[in-house]
């Protein structure tokens, strides 16, 4: 099951546990129990400090329990966590066996003074490359608070939970049998959303923090490059951001990054916040901007933010990114993770031999289409122009594949239910004005970006899409107030520019203090 290489690396991190751990298994005569056991006997070959048992008796089979020696309560997986998931299966091995994660200690702190009985399911799928983080953040805290039970189950290996509890998305999180949350999540995050204090506690320590020489709202590639380059400069530097790593923490595959082969969302994302912890910028993650005061008779720039503190600084850098652009037609909002998704990565498997649509003709679309076509019984795709508007090589595969139909020229109308999930899509030919109905279980909406600006309207200049206007240098209208990447007028939404504008807006940042 697993190759020699993956073998010898997993080896090595099996050295670094501290105390015995054993894996508890309850197993079945499928297929994946089968595997499982195999798995599991491997893990157990390569480290002394690992026993099985495989006497379990859970209801969930095949599934096994990562616990202490002498415990039965620890971290449960349920179906095999490999693919995507096979990271989460090692930290959780290396936590339990005493191995410190790389998590603030006042995080680990709040999870410990959790009070109260919380038992967590999480739901994730082997492609879905948002899953590992809301299932690394529920095992953490089920290693130190036993007061937190986590189970992380494979939902290909159950699928008749999935279906019963009509899962359509993932990762999926259930907190004492009534849905918490889907999609990505932090730890933070979820600890914030059990501790109803923390924000309130959290506002009053951003309220002491001094201003900043340079405060950076937004934590993507141009947030990350900007408090790089202005770090660098030896000033003060702080970072306010919803997530750190923004957009990136979304994207499957990067291949276009100069001088980086190849790499995947999460792995940059965490690289980009490496790299600016390391020049001591002080991030603060979680963090909503809500309004700008532009600088007055103390000379500062006032953000406030969402939990009701207020950041200031001597300069101000907007980097607040964009977000998936809602078609906006009946039914999206109403059956969004009920069969409209937007990840054809993560939730692609749930609708394994059903029939869906892409709406978007444009790379993203596209490739959304050809991915699905390999794991769907059929893929209609819905794009608004009178052609395609992808690049000629993914529209060639696209029409080289024998289970997709492409309508061009066709406005979406609607996205049909039944009241609990997604039964089809509505759509006008342009052209005739004929509409059509299509039955099927899932919609993938595709079709571009809308930036995060609205809070700035009535502050900065923005554009009719938007945007925030910038100069050739990253000024905005505001003085001593820059901005950079997907949320400017900047043209094209790409990384590698957005890492750019970003270093160029801090570059203009430090000339404005030099010179004021």
């Amino acid at each position: 099951m697993l190759d020699d290489t993956l073998k010898a690396q997993l080896q090595q991190y099996l050295g670094l546990l501290r105390q015995p751990i054993r894996l508890i298994a309850s197993l079945d005569d499928s297929e994946t129990g089968t595997d499982m056991k195999s798995l599991l006997e491997t893990i157990v070959s390569l480290s002394d400090k690992v026993t099985l048992d495989t006497s379990g008796n859970d209801a969930r089979k095949p599934s096994f329990v990562v616990a202490r020696e002498g415990e039965t309560q620890g971290v449960r997986f349920a179906g095999l966590p490999l693919g995507h998931e096979f990271t989460s299966l090692v930290l959780a091995l290396l936590w339990t066996g005493g191995h410190p994660p790389k998590v603030e200690a006042e995080v680990i702190d709040s999870i410990k003074a959790l009070d109260g009985d919380f038992s967590f399911e999480v739901y994730m799928s082997l492609t879905c490359h948002n899953c590992p983080d809301v299932v690394q953040a529920l095992s953490l805290m089920a290693i130190f608070n036993p007061k937190v039970k986590t189970v992380v189950i494979e939902g290909g290996a159950f699928q008749k939970e999935v279906e019963e509890r009509q899962i359509m998305a993932v990762p999926m999180v259930f907190l004492n049998g009534q849905v918490f949350g889907s999609g990505r999540m932090s730890v933070e995050e979820i600890v914030a959303k059990l501790d109803t204090g923390a924000a309130k506690r959290e506002a009053a320590k951003l309220d002491a923090k001094d201003p900043y020489e340079v405060l950076i709202v937004g934590g993507g590639p141009a947030g990350a490059a900007a408090a790089v380059y202005a770090a660098r400069k030896g000033i003060r530097v702080g970072v306010a951001a919803e997530r750190f790593g923004g957009q990136t923490n979304d994207t499957m595959a990067i291949e276009n990054y100069i001088s980086v082969l190849e790499t995947d969302g999460p792995k940059f994302s965490a690289a980009l916040e490496a790299q600016v912890r390391h020049y001591g910028v002080d991030i603060m993650n979680l963090q909503r901007a809500d309004k700008l005061t532009p600088a007055g008779a103390d000379g500062l720039v006032h953000i406030q933010m969402e939990n009701g503190a207020t950041l200031k600084a001597k300069t101000v850098i907007l980097s607040t990114g964009a977000r998936w652009r809602n078609v906006n037609v009946p039914g999206e909002a109403e059956y969004k993770n009920k069969g409209v998704a937007y990840c054809p990565h993560c939730d692609g498997p749930l609708f394994k031999g059903k029939r869906t649509a892409v709406i978007g003709g444009g790379n993203s679309g596209i490739e959304a289409a050809i991915d699905l076509a390999g794991i769907v019984e059929h893929v209609t795709v819905i794009e608004f122009a009178d052609q395609l508007k992808a690049d000629a090589v993914l529209v060639n595969k696209l029409n080289s594949l024998p289970n997709v139909t492409v309508h061009t020229n066709a406005q979406t109308t609607e996205i049909t239910g039944d009241g609990s999930k997604v039964n089809g899509i509505r759509f006008k030919d342009r052209a005739t004005g004929t509409e059509h109905h299509v039955e099927l279980a899932g919609v993938f909406v595709q079709i571009g970006l809308v930036p995060n600006t609205e809070w700035l309207k009535g502050t900065a200049e923005l554009s009719k899409f938007g945007e925030i206007v910038v100069d050739a240098k990253g000024h905005t209208n505001v003085p001593g107030v820059f901005a950079a990447g997907d949320c400017t007028t900047v043209p094209y939404k790409q990384i590698v520019i957005a890492a750019g504008e970003g270093a160029k807006a801090a570059l203009s940042a430090f000339d404005h203090l030099i010179r004021h």
